[in-house]
């Protein structure tokens, strides 16, 4: 493999460094990692809590089965579609991959646009529990014989500081939090206060973004226009057909995926669809940026700089 920079003794003798790529959907992020892996000694770790499911490859812009031959990327496809993946699963899953590819001699590159997985990696993770199958089945029996709201009224008689950061009609993360507290007796809030493992050594954050918002929304609805034109329905229509999945399950709940699957079943028609879909994509971008503002030691790229990839070489040469 090329580089362009020379990495020097010292950086060689010590624990490679890891580089987080980070950055609304649609931002370039995959093309940038391509590039800095032609150039650097690096695997690619995704960080994206979509790209984890098999079978959902053109709504989630996975990379292509040619790319991933020539760009391999760790934490993609591991999970089904009717399975759930949490942030602490992630964090044990990508400080496993971490250490592996440093003992390799090799630098860790961490890419992708769900924040929540950079950050419990960055900062540590709460010791919460597995999630428990039974136990979520009664909450949603619960839930199906009263009301997500009588569910979220006894979330705040348990843990108030839980039940005013999660809305009354987020049901998975109602559901989370009932289930940590049936599990172990110790609130959500309780147990979030304790950190557990998290990265070490150098790391290097970057976040690509636009300057101008107005040019990510055109990349968003270009892209949104080519997976319908890819076949994004079809692929839906297969995951309805396994009759194993459900509009709730964290698959079904990502960006697109939800609308495509409202409008295969006839809550609205496909322009509709189109605009809605658009529409959630363009609020991920904005919940997305929203992190990116409050993140400290980050260094941020225009998308639409060309000199990016040197940007980072250069502060990795500096290490």
């Amino acid at each position: 493999m090329s580089s362009s920079i020379n990495i020097n003794k010292e950086v060689k003798d010590k624990q490679p460094p890891v580089i987080c790529l980070m950055g609304p959907t649609a931002s370039g992020k995959t093309a940038l990692a391509f590039e800095l892996a032609d150039n650097l000694p690096c695997d690619i770790i995704s960080v994206d809590s979509a790209l984890v499911y098999r079978e959902m490859d053109i709504g989630t812009a996975k990379p292509t089965k040619e790319e991933l031959v020539k760009y391999p990327h760790r934490l993609i496809n591991i999970r089904d579609a009717n399975e759930s993946y949490s942030a602490a699963e992630f964090c044990q899953d990508a400080l496993k991959e971490i250490a592996d590819i440093r003992a390799k001699g090799r630098i860790p590159l961490l890419v992708g646009g769900t924040m929540m997985y950079f950050k419990s990696l960055i900062e540590g993770i709460s010791p919460l529990p597995q999630a428990d199958p039974e136990i979520r089945k009664l909450i949603e029996q619960q839930a199906k014989e009263s009301s997500w709201q009588d569910l979220h009224n006894e979330l705040a008689e348990i843990d108030p500081q839980a039940a005013e950061r999660i809305h009354q009609n987020d049901p998975q993360r109602i559901t989370r939090a009932l289930e940590v507290y049936r599990i172990t007796g110790n609130t959500l809030s309780q147990l979030t206060e304790i950190k557990g493992d998290r990265l070490s050594g150098d790391v290097l954050q970057f976040a690509i973004s636009p300057k101008d918002r107005s040019v990510l929304h055109e990349r968003i609805a270009l892209r949104f226009e080519q997976m319908i034109a890819q076949g994004f329905d079809e692929e839906v229509v297969n995951l309805i057909e396994r009759q194993n999945l459900h509009e709730d399950l964290p698959s079904i709940r990502c960006v697109g995926y939800r609308q495509m699957w409202q409008h295969l079943h006839g809550e609205f028609d496909h322009d509709e669809m189109v605009f809605k879909g658009i529409c959630a994509t363009r609020q991920l971008a904005k919940r997305q940026l929203t992190w990116l503002r409050n993140w400290q030691n980050l260094e941020w790229l225009d998308m639409e700089n060309k000199n990016n990839l040197q940007q980072i070489l250069s502060a990795v040469s500096k290490l």
